[in-house]
Protein backbone atom coordinates (compact mmCIF):
# COMPACT_ATOMS: atom_id res chain seq x y z
CA UNK A 1 0.00 0.00 0.00
CA UNK A 2 2.85 2.37 0.38
CA UNK A 3 4.45 2.37 -2.63
CA UNK A 4 1.28 2.81 -4.53
CA UNK A 5 0.78 5.95 -2.34
CA UNK A 6 3.90 6.78 -3.22
CA UNK A 7 4.14 6.10 -6.50
CA UNK A 8 0.83 8.43 -6.75
CA UNK A 9 1.90 11.43 -5.08
CA UNK A 10 5.36 11.15 -7.20
CA UNK A 11 3.20 10.84 -10.02
CA UNK A 12 1.22 14.26 -9.21
CA UNK A 13 4.49 15.81 -8.19
CA UNK A 14 6.01 14.94 -11.46
CA UNK A 15 2.73 15.87 -13.82
CA UNK A 16 2.92 18.99 -12.43
CA UNK A 17 6.55 19.20 -13.59
CA UNK A 18 8.63 19.50 -10.42
CA UNK A 19 10.42 16.16 -10.50
CA UNK A 20 8.60 13.16 -8.74
CA UNK A 21 12.24 11.80 -7.47
CA UNK A 22 11.98 14.75 -4.99
CA UNK A 23 8.87 12.23 -3.33
CA UNK A 24 10.40 9.55 -4.16
CA UNK A 25 14.05 9.00 -3.84
CA UNK A 26 13.72 10.10 -0.15
CA UNK A 27 11.08 8.25 0.59
CA UNK A 28 12.28 5.07 -0.63
CA UNK A 29 15.69 5.68 1.25
CA UNK A 30 13.73 6.59 4.80
CA UNK A 31 10.75 4.65 4.67
CA UNK A 32 11.66 1.78 2.64
CA UNK A 33 15.22 1.57 3.30
CA UNK A 34 16.48 0.91 0.13
CA UNK A 35 19.79 1.72 -0.96
CA UNK A 36 20.27 5.24 -2.59
CA UNK A 37 21.62 3.68 -5.72
CA UNK A 38 18.43 2.08 -6.17
CA UNK A 39 16.36 4.41 -5.11
CA UNK A 40 17.85 6.70 -7.82
CA UNK A 41 17.62 3.79 -10.83
CA UNK A 42 13.97 3.10 -9.58
CA UNK A 43 12.83 6.62 -9.78
CA UNK A 44 14.48 7.10 -13.42
CA UNK A 45 12.59 3.98 -14.21
CA UNK A 46 9.41 4.99 -13.22
CA UNK A 47 9.30 8.41 -14.35
CA UNK A 48 9.44 7.28 -17.90
CA UNK A 49 5.73 6.51 -18.04
CA UNK A 50 4.68 8.95 -15.93
CA UNK A 51 6.92 11.57 -17.91
CA UNK A 52 5.17 10.65 -21.76
CA UNK A 53 1.71 11.13 -19.89
CA UNK A 54 2.30 14.13 -18.35
CA UNK A 55 4.10 15.62 -21.38
CA UNK A 56 0.88 14.40 -23.94
CA UNK A 57 -1.03 16.71 -21.70
CA UNK A 58 1.24 19.24 -21.63
CA UNK A 59 1.29 19.43 -25.88
CA UNK A 60 -2.37 19.21 -25.81
CA UNK A 61 -2.74 22.38 -23.68
CA UNK A 62 0.10 24.06 -25.59
CA UNK A 63 2.20 24.38 -22.69
CA UNK A 64 6.09 23.07 -23.99
CA UNK A 65 8.30 26.05 -26.01
CA UNK A 66 10.16 23.47 -27.99
CA UNK A 67 13.36 26.24 -29.05
CA UNK A 68 13.88 25.81 -25.09
CA UNK A 69 13.35 22.16 -24.98
CA UNK A 70 16.44 21.04 -27.47
CA UNK A 71 19.43 23.03 -25.78
CA UNK A 72 18.05 21.48 -22.40
CA UNK A 73 17.12 17.80 -23.24
CA UNK A 74 20.71 17.54 -24.94
CA UNK A 75 22.68 18.69 -22.25
CA UNK A 76 20.43 17.18 -19.53
CA UNK A 77 21.62 14.09 -21.66
CA UNK A 78 25.17 14.56 -21.30
CA UNK A 79 24.36 15.59 -17.63
CA UNK A 80 22.55 12.46 -16.77
CA UNK A 81 25.56 10.33 -18.45
CA UNK A 82 28.37 12.11 -16.70
CA UNK A 83 25.86 12.24 -13.58
CA UNK A 84 25.33 8.18 -13.90
CA UNK A 85 28.73 7.29 -13.69
CA UNK A 86 30.10 9.81 -11.26
CA UNK A 87 27.50 7.87 -8.84
CA UNK A 88 28.94 4.62 -9.61
CA UNK A 89 32.37 5.67 -8.07
CA UNK A 90 30.78 7.56 -5.00
CA UNK A 91 29.11 5.50 -1.82
CA UNK A 92 25.88 5.42 -1.04
CA UNK A 93 26.56 7.45 2.28
CA UNK A 94 27.92 10.37 0.00
CA UNK A 95 24.68 10.32 -2.33
CA UNK A 96 22.80 10.81 0.73
CA UNK A 97 24.49 13.37 1.78
CA UNK A 98 24.71 14.99 -1.79
CA UNK A 99 20.38 14.85 -2.56
CA UNK A 100 19.93 15.90 0.89
CA UNK A 101 22.05 19.29 0.29
CA UNK A 102 20.51 19.85 -2.78
CA UNK A 103 16.65 19.73 -1.57
CA UNK A 104 17.86 21.76 1.36
CA UNK A 105 18.90 24.08 -0.92
CA UNK A 106 16.19 23.98 -2.89
CA UNK A 107 13.48 23.85 -0.18
CA UNK A 108 15.38 27.37 0.89
CA UNK A 109 14.94 29.18 -2.09
CA UNK A 110 11.14 27.88 -2.54
CA UNK A 111 10.42 29.09 0.84
CA UNK A 112 12.19 32.72 -0.12
CA UNK A 113 10.21 32.74 -2.76
CA UNK A 114 7.16 32.04 -1.12
CA UNK A 115 7.59 34.58 1.25
CA UNK A 116 8.35 37.23 -1.22
CA UNK A 117 5.46 36.48 -3.29
CA UNK A 118 3.47 36.64 -0.76
CA UNK A 119 4.58 40.15 0.70
CA UNK A 120 3.92 41.34 -2.52
CA UNK A 121 7.56 42.66 -2.53
CA UNK A 122 10.68 41.96 -4.81
CA UNK A 123 13.74 40.16 -2.74
CA UNK A 124 16.91 40.48 -3.58
CA UNK A 125 19.01 37.06 -5.40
Amino acid sequence: MFLTILGFLAGIIGGMGMGGGTILIPALVLFAHIDPKIAQSVNLLSSIPMTIFALIIHIRNKNVVFSLVIPIAIFGVLGAICGSFVANYLSSEILKKVFGGFLLIVGCIEIKKGFCDQKKEKCGK
